[in-house]
């Protein structure tokens, strides 16, 4: 008898800086244990965070992020932050996959065909240095197929506020084409989301949504640049085994 075909969904969540226990100015939701916040109040948001999508805490897997290039697969939960790594890959349903910002910009992939699934954190240094094309290798060799590959852009500091010398400018742009841009205020800047989308599209995948919220504007989210020290937003993926659902 064959057995039924999986059929797998995947789930995004991007979280705000409201409705956690966190004091000022980590207030209130901060899910980022590396900021100089009270651990408990670290801890209590995380399981509040746990309980909103009826995700075990243990299920969690969270990463020391260190703007970096690197990239790890994970087949499980992991006691501990995956070390020095920026994105997170893996096959495993019922994983929930989390990368933590505060301008720089987060971004969820997923092939559900092939139930493949990732969790980038991409700021300035990393989108620079292609940390998007080595997670895109990554999930190729796990099944995934780049016209499958569906994105999520999260909140970011935009273009419009994201104020750089222009020799930093320049230089960002000829390794992620497209970032370059002009503040409100005129002065030179960086869009990382359009280079980012940009890179996506050159690499095949075009099924993007992006989160237009401006980190820097939005006094709903965290932002580094609007006022440090502060707390971190957490965007979150995971998969979902929907076959007897479907099946109904």
């Amino acid at each position: 008898m064959t057995a039924p075909h999986r059929v797998l969904r995947a789930r995004r969540v991007v979280t705000t800086r409201s409705g956690g226990v966190s004091a000022p100015p980590y207030d209130s939701f901060n899910l980022g244990d590396h900021v100089g916040d009270d651990p408990a109040a670290v801890a209590a948001n995380r399981r509040r965070l746990a309980d909103t999508l009826g995700i075990p805490p243990e299920r969690f897997v969270w990463m020391e992020q260190i703007h970096s290039r690197n990239v790890t697969v994970v087949d499980g939960p992991v006691d501990e932050p995956v070390p020095a790594t920026d994105a997170l890959v893996t096959r495993e349903v019922g994983l929930a996959l989390a990368t933590l910002s505060a301008d720089c910009v987060s971004i969820l992939l997923s092939d559900e065909t092939a139930g493949v699934i990732a969790a980038v954190h991409a700021g300035r240094i990393g989108a620079r240095i292609g940390i998007l094309p080595r997670v895109l290798d990554v999930m190729r060799d796990l099944g995934a197929r780049p016209e499958r590959i569906g994105a999520l852009l999260g909140p970011a500091a935009s273009g419009r506020q994201y104020e750089v010398p222009a020799a930093m400018r320049d230089d960002v742009d000829k390794h992620l084409p497209g970032s370059a841009t002009r503040t409100v205020r005129g002065t030179p800047g960086l869009d990382l989301r359009a280079g980012l989308r940009r890179q996506l599209a050159e690499h095949g995948v075009t099924a993007v949504t992006e989160d237009p919220r401006c980190t820097i504007e939005d006094p709903s989210l965290f932002s580094h640049r609007r006022g440090a020290p502060t707390g971190r937003l957490a965007s979150v993926i995971w998969l979902e085994d929907v076959s007897e659902e479907d099946g109904k």
